[in-house]
């Protein structure tokens, strides 16, 4: 039960290397660096799925029939 259109999958995943390439820069670190490394491994493993939980109680779906 795919959600996602490929649009948003590939935000995700550009926001998750966004991520990963200040992380690994050293431009966050500490708290700010975990939350942000928690929720880029959560974009990557949801544009994989193609599927959001957090859209199905507000109904939403960018996936294209």
């Amino acid at each position: 039960m795919k959600n996602m259109g490929k649009l948003d999958r590939y935000i995700r995943l550009i926001l998750a290397a966004v991520i990963a390439v200040l992380y690994f820069n050293k431009n966050i670190d500490g708290t700010a660096a975990i939350v942000l490394g928690i929720i880029a491994i959560v974009f990557i493993i949801t544009s994989a799925a193609g599927f959001c939980p957090l859209y199905v109680p507000f109904k939403i779906k960018t996936l294209k029939k």
